[in-house]
Formats: C-alpha cells, sequence, structure tokens
C-alpha cells in the first residue's frame, strides 16, 4: 500500500468512526517548508524514443500583453510581422521600447558591475547567422548570470526539433528579411504567449555576457534568453530556478520529481504509463562535493544529469525461467563511451536470453553512443532522482498516437487567485478563514487500466502565476499548497463547502508541503468518487493568482464548487421588525423628509445624502455617504429617470437600507465601522444575494481597502449596485434562464447611470 492510499484509509476510517458516533473537530496542521533554490541546477537532458518524433501543436498563441494573454502589458501589444514589416519598408533597424537596451533591462536591485555595452550581431562579428549546422545542446553555453536552470532547458529544446521550432520559429533570421527583430514563444499560466525583442545583446569587450553559442556567430541561444528575460522583466529575474520550471514554459506539462531514495512501489509501472503518454524523463545521481562530474566504478557520471528515452517490459528466455523483465534505456547527453557497465550494459552476457525478434524490435545496437540498457532495479540502485515532465493532450497531434505515444493523458485547468478579504483563507491551521478559499469539485468514475486496485491516478498541480517577474517589486513566490476532501454525498454538501464541514473532515490527501515554489505538484491514486480540492496560501490574505491543473488517466468532470449567483433568502436575524421604535424612527425620517423635499415631494442626490446622514450617522461611526452612493441610490430607486426620488420611492429604499445596516451590524462585531477580512461574503449572502468567489473578488477589489476591510458606506455602496444590477439583468430574463441580451446601447446606457 502506497503512501497516498494508506493515509486515505486511515483517514476514512476515521470519518466512518464519527458518522457513528458524534461529530469529532479535525485536529489536522499542516508544515511550511522553505525553497533553498540556489543559482545552480544540474542539467537535464530529455531524448525522444529515436525515429518517433513527437509533434506539437497550438491552436492560438497571444501576443505579450494582448488582452487575453494573461500578462500585464509593460508597453504597446506586439506584433512581429507587422513591426519586421513596417522596419524593412522604412530602412531601420528595430529598437525595443518595451524592453530597452539600458542596465534597467538587466539588473533591477543594482546597478552593473561591470560597463556592458549593448551589440547587435553584425556588430560582434562577420556573417551572423540564427542557426549554423542546426540547432544542439552544445549551442548552449552560460554567461555569467545564475541561469543554468533555463540553460539545461534550452539545451533540452534541440533534441526535439518539432518542438524546438515552436519555441525558436524558423521565419527568422540574418537574410533578406533582417531587421533587427526576432520572436520567441512560450507557454505562460495557460497560454501561449508570442514575445518580440530586437537583437541588441549585452557585451563586455566585444564578447556576449550571458547566454551564448559555441560558434562565435551563431545567436538563437543569446536571443532566446533574451526573449525569456523580457517576459520576467530582466535578466536578473532568470537568476535562480529549477529546469522543471523552463521545461514546463517550453511544453506546458506537469513536472513531477522522485526521489529515488524513496521511492513508491509502483514506479515502474508509473514511468511505464509516462512513457506511453510521451513524458519527458530524466534522471540523475548526487554530485560528489569535491570532485565535479565525478566519474564511477560503474561507469556512471555523479552529479551529471541524463534521460530516460525508453521504458519496458522486456521477455526474457533462460534455461530455467521465461517471463518479462522491467527495463530503462537510458542516454548520457555526451554521446560517447561514457557509459553503464553492468548488467544490461552494451555486449553484457544478459542479452544472450533476450529473443532476437525482441532486441530487433528495441533497436538494440552496441555503439559507443552515450545510450545504454539497465535493469529496473539497477537504475533504482544507482540514480538517486527522476524528474518527469507530463505534455498536456493538446501537445500531441493524432498521428503521434500511432509511435511510442500510445495514449494522452486527460486534462482539467481552472484560473483563479487569491484576494486579501476575499479569497484569501490561508491553509487549514486557519480554519476560520480557510473555507473562504476557491474550491474545485472533480468527480472521478472510471479505474485506470489495469489497476488491481480500482483507483484512479490524477496529478495535482498548483500554479502561482507571474512571481518571478514581480521579483522587482520585492515580490517573491508565495508558500502554496492544496487539500483533497472527499464527498461522500455530493448532494448533501453545501456550495461551497463551510466551516462546518472543514471542521469535522480531514483531508484524503494534500500536496506534500506547503512551499515557495512556483508550482506544487503531486500524484495520487483515489477510488472512484467526488473530491474538492483546496488550493491555497500557507497564510490567510496573502495577494495572488494561480493556475491549478489535473491530470487523469480517465477522462474526469471538474467544476468550481460555488454557489450560483442570484437573489437569495434574507436572513431573518436582519430582516426589521416592525416594533414601536422601528415605526417611530420611520416617522422622523418621514417628517424630514418631507422637511428637506419641499413642496414637490421630491429628493435629489444632495437632499437624499442629508436624510440618509442624518438617519445613520446616530447609528455607525462614519462620515456620512459620498456624492456616488446617494447618486447610486437615486439610480436604483428611479424608475422615471427623473434624477429624484418620490417619497414612495424613498420608503422602498429606506426598507432596503433598514436590511443592509442591519447586515453590517450583524458582522460588525466590533463596532468598529468595518467588515474585517473575510466578512463581506457573509454580510451579503445575509442580505439575500448569493455570490460566488469570482463576484467576491471583484467586490473586494473595488470596495475594500489595502487592509483588507470594507467601510459601512463602501458596504451600502456596493449593496446598492448588486441590487441594481441583478434587477437589471432579471428584468430581460424573466424565465430565469441566467441569460439575458442587451444592445451595446442598453447595456452602457444602465451601467453607466447605475
Amino acid at each position: 500500500m502506497d503512501e497516498e492510499e494508506a493515509q486515505y484509509n486511515e483517514e476514512e476510517e476515521q470519518e466512518e468512526e464519527n458518522e457513528e458516533g458524534e461529530e469529532e473537530e479535525v485536529d489536522e496542521s499542516y508544515d511550511r517548508v522553505d525553497n533553498p533554490i540556489g543559482d545552480d541546477t544540474i542539467e537535464k537532458t530529455l531524448y525522444d524514443d529515436e525515429g518517433n518524433e513527437m509533434f506539437f501543436v497550438f491552436d492560438k498563441f497571444y501576443m505579450f500583453g494582448e488582452r487575453g494573454s494573461g500578462l500585464r502589458p509593460r508597453g504597446q501589444v506586439q506584433d512581429f510581422y507587422e513591426l519586421r514589416q513596417q522596419c524593412l519598408d522604412n530602412g531601420t533597424l528595430f529598437e525595443d521600447p518595451d524592453f530597452p537596451a539600458e542596465d534597467t533591462s538587466i539588473f533591477f536591485s543594482r546597478s552593473p558591475p561591470k560597463p556592458f555595452e549593448w551589440k547587435r550581431p553584425h556588430e560582434i562579428t562577420d556573417e551572423p547567422q540564427l542557426f549554423i549546422d542546426g540547432a544542439t545542446r552544445f549551442d548552449v553555453k552560460q554567461g555569467e548570470l545564475g541561469d543554468c536552470w533555463l540553460l539545461a532547458a534550452v539545451a533540452n529544446l534541440t533534441l526535439n526539433r518539432r518542438l524546438f521550432y515552436q519555441i525558436v520559429p524558423s521565419d527568422q533570421g540574418f537574410g533578406d528579411n533582417y531587421a533587427g527583430i526576432f520572436h520567441f514563444r512560450f507557454w505562460q499560466y495557460g497560454r501561449w504567449v508570442d514575445v518580440v525583442v530586437d537583437d541588441r545583446l549585452p557585451t563586455f569587450y566585444g564578447r556576449l555576457v550571458f547566454m551564448h553559442s559555441e560558434e562565435k556567430n551563431e545567436f538563437w541561444s543569446a536571443l532566446a534568453e533574451k526573449a525569456y528575460a523580457k517576459l520576467h522583466g530582466s535578466y536578473e529575474a532568470l537568476k535562480g530556478g529549477t529546469t522543471c520550471e523552463a521545461m514546463e514554459d517550453f511544453t506546458g506539462g506537469v513536472s513531477e520529481i522522485y526521489d529515488l531514495t524513496k521511492a513508491p512501489p509502483n514506479l515502474f509501472n508509473i514511468m511505464l504509463k509516462a512513457y506511453q503518454r510521451g513524458s519527458l524523463m530524466g534522471c540523475s545521481i548526487d554530485p560528489d562535493p569535491n570532485v565535479v562530474e565525478a566519474r564511477c566504478d560503474n561507469g556512471l557520471i555523479r552529479g551529471h544529469a541524463y534521460s530516460i528515452t525508453r521504458i519496458k517490459y522486456c521477455d526474457i528466455e533462460t534455461p530455467r525461467v521465461s517471463g518479462k523483465i522491467p527495463l530503462v534505456r537510458i542516454r548520457n547527453p555526451w554521446g560517447n563511451e561514457a557509459e553503464w557497465v553492468g548488467s544490461w550494459s552494451d555486449k553484457s552476457p544478459e542479452w544472450q536470453f533476450i529473443p532476437p525478434e525482441e532486441k530487433e524490435e528495441m533497436g538494440l545496437t552496441f555503439e559507443h553512443d552515450g545510450e545504454f540498457w539497465m535493469s529496473f532495479k539497477d537504475f533504482l540502485t544507482n540514480f538517486t532522482m527522476l524528474e518527469m515532465t507530463n505534455l498536456n493532450p493538446d501537445s500531441l497531434e493524432d498521428e503521434d498516437i500511432t509511435g511510442s505515444v500510445q495514449h494522452k493523458w486527460e486534462m482539467s485547468v481552472f484560473e483563479g487567485a487569491w484576494i486579501r478579504g476575499s479569497t484569501a483563507g490561508g491553509c487549514r491551521n486557519f480554519l476560520d478563514s480557510f473555507w473562504h478559499n476557491p474550491q474545485y469539485r472533480i468527480t472521478l468514475s472510471e479505474v485506470d487500466d489495469d489497476d488491481d486496485d480500482n483507483k484512479c491516478t490524477v496529478i495535482v498541480a498548483l500554479m502561482q502565476k507571474n512571481r518571478r517577474s514581480q521579483r522587482k517589486l520585492g515580490l517573491e513566490c508565495l508558500t502554496i499548497g492544496f487539500a483533497i476532501y472527499h464527498l461522500r454525498d455530493p448532494d448533501s454538501v453545501p456550495r461551497p463547502l463551510d466551516l462546518n464541514f472543514f471542521k469535522y473532515s480531514a483531508s484524503v490527501a494534500r500536496s506534500p508541503s506547503f512551499i515557495n515554489m512556483r508550482e506544487v505538484s503531486c500524484r495520487f491514486k483515489l477510488p472512484p468518487g467526488t473530491y474538492c480540492i483546496v488550493p491555497s496560501t500557507f497564510e490567510p490574505n496573502e495577494d495572488g493568482e494561480f493556475i491549478l491543473r489535473v491530470f487523469s488517466e480517465k477522462a474526469n468532470e471538474m467544476e468550481e464548487n460555488d454557489e450560483d449567483v442570484g437573489f437569495g433568502q434574507v436572513d431573518d436575524r436582519v430582516r426589521p421588525e416592525d416594533d414601536a421604535q422601528e415605526v417611530e424612527a420611520d416617522e422622523r425620517i418621514n417628517a424630514f423628509f418631507r422637511k428637506v423635499a419641499g413642496d414637490d415631494l421630491e429628493i435629489d442626490w444632495k437632499e437624499l445624502q442629508d436624510v440618509l446622514n442624518f438617519a445613520l450617522k446616530r447609528e455607525f461611526n462614519f462620515e456620512g455617504f459620498s456624492k456616488d452612493v446617494c447618486r447610486s441610490m437615486i439610480a436604483m430607486m428611479d424608475v422615471d429617470r427623473s434624477g429624484k426620488l418620490g417619497l414612495q420611492e424613498f420608503l422602498q429604499l429606506w426598507m432596503d437600507i433598514r436590511v443592509w445596516k442591519n447586515a453590517f451590524k450583524l458582522y460588525d462585531k466590533d463596532s468598529s465601522g468595518q467588515l474585517c477580512s473575510f466578512e463581506l461574503r457573509q454580510a451579503l449572502n445575509s442580505a439575500g444575494y448569493r455570490l460566488n468567489n469570482h463576484i467576491c473578488d471583484a467586490l473586494m477589489l473595488r470596495y475594500g481597502d489595502r487592509d483588507g476591510k470594507v467601510s459601512f458606506d463602501d458596504f451600502i455602496m456596493c449593496s446598492v449596485k448588486l441590487k441594481t444590477m441583478m434587477e437589471i439583468f432579471q428584468e430581460r430574463d424573466p424565465d430565469r434562464t441566467t441569460k439575458a441580451t442587451f444592445s451595446l446601447e442598453e447595456w452602457v446606457e444602465n451601467t453607466m447611470y447605475s
């Protein structure tokens, strides 16, 4: 039984015990881990199965900063082809205003240690070229920047030609269409983004400072690094990272890392299925602290990275027994005689027990090409780390399924955000706010093929967005993680799951830790059923955006676990009671209304401001209602669009205000005149509004202050806007279909007036 299954069963038994007796509060705490990413990461090189290239097709590219790209523009949206043509027509070379040839594009925290000079390739060398004899891993040499994690991933690109030219388009160069402009494409949080750069590169004494090629006049790697630096705001932003991070940006896949000293018992099956789905895999051995790339007696190199090129159960026939043996084919990227010399190595005696037809199918050769086979047992004994990048199904064409790739992952993707005071609830350690986090419900109905335990494999990956590009603002990665809860009776639990659910229910699976890395991912095996995934930061009230991806072997149904938007029932606790005190107060307000309104018995926004301040300043410690709030109230009740309210319109408004003020008082427990943190949604629910996380986030961003608090007058303004917009919509949706049609004029008129 693996760790996840054991955890699942233990907590399942606890739930059953709780059901049999009284509910017991769950005591479940989470640990936080700091990520010790340095400037150096060992290189990992990945290969496809020989002769079976993988095909990557991306239906939509966004230009950097384009609406829908998910990335904030730092200037104008740049179209590579349009800009290049303009430069060709004008006879000029492109100069990128969004990533200028200045020190600020290199460093954001300090001044350059020496005077860099920006030069174009033709100013550095004669006859510059984008590629010389194609692209190879030897074209990538590290410069004076701690981004070897990126260097390793860029080198990997050269091993898959089709993928490489998706990232480095071949429709550019130093030929007839040269205009000093180039473009590169990267996956960023669910979207493929096209990034434009000019070819001015940092140099010192005429030599490239950062990533460069072995050949002095080859420039694709230096320009690719510059585009990636622009994507994140500066070269310095690339300092420190993991190869997996960059590999995901080059494939759109989800990565997993396995410590082979603690390998799960079903690891070979995991690797076999990953190979069948086209996953990229690499392995390495812990380095010798005293020797760089030390060679072991068995032929393997410590501190060096290998790629895994095939996983196979191989038929074997010995004099005493016949059957199958798990083998792994591995490649040393040096491509020379530095190979494994143990069992199943080139020309080892074990191969005599493999039938000839099996060896032919395996493409077995015994050459000094860096590629060799090992038994899975020896693989676990000698290697210490396995890295796996699982490709999303959109990265594969149907024709790939006829090659080594036999299956595709099923994938669900959701984008979300943690907003201070709304959906940034922190981890389960903060029980009172944890349930405010975004929630996602997933239903697993089909078990894996060939799974004797009748369980479903899922890989859950939580990635925070845009943190590397915000380093210049002092924003490092948040500490993030997730928890998974089993919903025994999905139809009987609230949407979203509330405080009581989490108080008495334990998670059945969760991320290995809460850690300050860009992505946290983990593989689980769960029984068929419905589950709720709760992504969160470790601490509450930490703002951030995220993307949640779930890979499964079989199709899954996934949706946000949230309420439908609309009107609900007003909480009895906030419904006004027409007792003598309320009637007396109303009579005073009526009298004041008549006094202010004059003979026409109508009031404008200024007169309404006087009436409401007279009525409510005695109850609330606030400065009074603003001009905007009062104008919005007029618009909400002004049926004839006169810009004024009559007595009956005012009395209807006053009935609403009494509900809103009571709801505010109910949750303003310290009488501070503010709703703190996560109380806005609860107050609006009590006032009769059913809202989901997206709307709550928008309301908090619009009406909350920097501390995540909402004042009384802003709460009233928020309530007015909600009521107005929902009533306008319902007028056009009498059948409650949740869909309505507006002309542009009608929509602008209604939104502007309200």
